[in-house]
């Protein structure tokens, strides 16, 4: 059986209309991906040779994500040679018959699915399956087989089904793996927890030069790596470092992964069209299409989720039963450039600007309000909360947070309030730190309305070891009291959900510069339903 399925094309808003200037770029143009994948199956079979393969080409393992009460996207990617230095690892430019199967038993003795799909050297021999068909809330195995090279086994699992009720859901979530500043053992240790799904928020890949040994993981590596990424052969490149490491791969492996990107995917702080070194808005477009096109070829996205040319769509959203409503944000594509300096002013205030533009906007504040679950979350990027980052009388502000957009986080939070959505939790990548804060209707009032919640988790390894409090982390919980705890490890957070309360755990580990750290719970708190407000477990 031939599986086959249409892709489904997002149209813009008017205000990005003009980039489709952008026909031709690094990799093909979206049109002419769309149109090979439409491809009939058995035709490309027919037109392809046996592949045969130089080592086993299932070097970068395989993954899945974006879960459905009724099926789920299979990920893997062909690499041979997954650092060769064209990008392409080890490829030939023809396309390549890629075999998948879904079962509901290890073994694979009861096969729910399976068939063909096409490895395309457009999108870097990549393969996304969007299975269906499948039964909700419960797991499955898979694997893929090209030639006669069979992959490692996958694991997933299915959503609860839509509106069903869900006594309770395990999730981690992670983000910023700067892999030459550390060992991934976070996810050596994420992969051995019994969890339902895992949310990564940002900073997959970072774009700045690695040195010939590889940062702290001593390994040495060619002059290509020295480069900061600009161009698709690079991103591609360095997606294949970092992928190649077997902790990653066992995480992917073990669950089903509900991704976003952050600004490292593409360039430090970029905000929408405009760079953060000078570049045109032409080039940095064209830039951050190739960067886009890397970043669907190496997660397990849907085919909504392919880019035309420089934009993409990441915002969407997941449901869990009556459990939980999973709003994943895109804090970067459609911003307002950054204020200049990091002190408040008019402009941070400015209602006019935006963190995530009219239309992400509106799309969220219709879920929001129109939830019926119990748990309603946003899974997005930067922290939410305020953080003067001085205790004394001047306030000191990040301006690439919601900080920097004050304004837009006011009329967010009064929609909110408008709409009475209960049980508003955030969560939060980005700051190589870990806080659990209160989300206030005024945060320059402690007495004022505790609307939410918010968990910003620290990062896997960027910043290297850290530790339990830094010099920020003190300033913060002086001048900030709707901050409750703080920590500047590495490590992920873990939440248990059921109707009645959220708990969640700070996991850390005391250093990433060397491998094999053990990983202990550094704090836990607790959200009681309808009760906003931490609590220390």
């Amino acid at each position: 059986m031939f599986y086959k399925k249409k892709s489904s094309l997002y149209v813009p808003d008017k205000e990005h209309m003009n980039r489709r200037r952008f026909l031709k770029f690094s990799g093909g143009t979206f049109a002419s991906l769309v149109a090979a994948s439409f491809l009939p199956v058995d035709a490309v079979l027919a037109a392809s040779e046996t592949p045969k393969f130089k080592d086993n080409p299932f070097k970068l393992g395989v993954a899945s994500g974006d879960p459905l009460p009724d099926g789920v996207v299979l990920w893997t990617r062909l690499a041979p040679e997954p650092l060769a230095e064209d990008g392409l690892g080890g490829m030939p430019d023809h396309k390549v018959p890629v075999h998948w199967e879904i079962a509901e038993d290890e073994n694979f003795r009861k096969v729910a699915k399976r068939g063909t799909s096409v490895a395309m050297p457009e999108l870097a021999h990549s393969v996304h399956v969007e299975v269906s068909g499948l039964k909700p809330s419960r797991y499955y195995w898979y694997r893929f087989r090209a030639g006669t090279e069979i992959s490692p086994v996958g694991r997933t699992k299915t959503a609860p089904g839509y509106g069903a009720k869900v006594p309770s859901l395990s999730f981690a979530f992670a983000s910023c793996q700067a892999w030459y500043e550390g060992f991934y053992t976070a996810y050596k240790h994420m992969a051995q927890e019994d969890l339902d799904l895992v949310l990564h928020l940002g900073d997959y890949i970072y774009e700045y030069k690695i040195g010939p040994t590889g940062g702290v993981r001593n390994v040495p590596l060619p002059p290509v790596h020295n480069n900061q990424t600009v161009t698709l052969s690079q991103y591609r490149l360095r997606y294949s470092l970092f992928k190649t490491d077997p902790d990653l791969q066992a995480a992917h492996a073990k669950f089903p992964w509900v991704v976003t990107g952050d600004d490292h995917e593409v360039e430090n702080n970029y905000a929408d069209d405009i760079s953060e070194y000078g570049v045109s808005r032409e080039d940095f477009l064209a830039q951050r299409a190739a960067a886009y096109q890397a970043f669907y070829e190496n997660l397990p996205l849907r085919s909504t989720s392919i880019p035309n040319g420089p934009d993409m769509l990441l915002y969407r959203k997941l449901s869990y039963g009556n459990l939980a409503q999973f709003n994943v944000l895109d804090t970067r594509q459609y911003r307002d450039d950054q204020i200049k300096t990091n002190t408040p002013t008019e402009e941070t205030m400015d209602p006019n600007r935006t963190m995530l533009g009219k239309e992400q906007e509106r799309w969220l504040l219709n879920n929001l309000g129109n939830s019926t679950a119990t748990w309603n979350v946003l899974a997005q990027q930067i922290f939410m909360f305020q953080a003067d980052h001085n205790s004394g009388p001047e306030m000191i502000i990040g301006n690439d947070t919601w900080d920097g957009y004050a304004g837009a986080r006011k009329r967010l939070f009064s929609e909110i309030i408008e709409r009475k959505v209960k049980n508003f939790v955030v969560l939060t990548g980005d700051a190589h730190r870990s806080v659990a804060a209160e989300l206030k209707e005024n945060f320059d009032d402690p007495n004022s309305a505790t609307i939410g919640t918010e968990f910003l988790g620290t990062s896997i390894t960027s910043g290297k070891d850290g530790a339990d409090m830094d010099n920020l982390g003190r300033e913060w919980l002086a001048a900030n009291p709707h901050m409750k705890f703080h920590n500047a490890q590495r490590g992920y957070v873990r939440c248990n959900l059921t109707p009645d309360r959220w708990l969640t755990d700070f996991r850390v580990l005391p250093y990433v510069t060397r491998p094999d750290a053990p990983i202990s719970t550094r704090a836990s708190f607790v959200v009681e339903n309808n009760r906003p407000g931490l609590q220390q477990a």
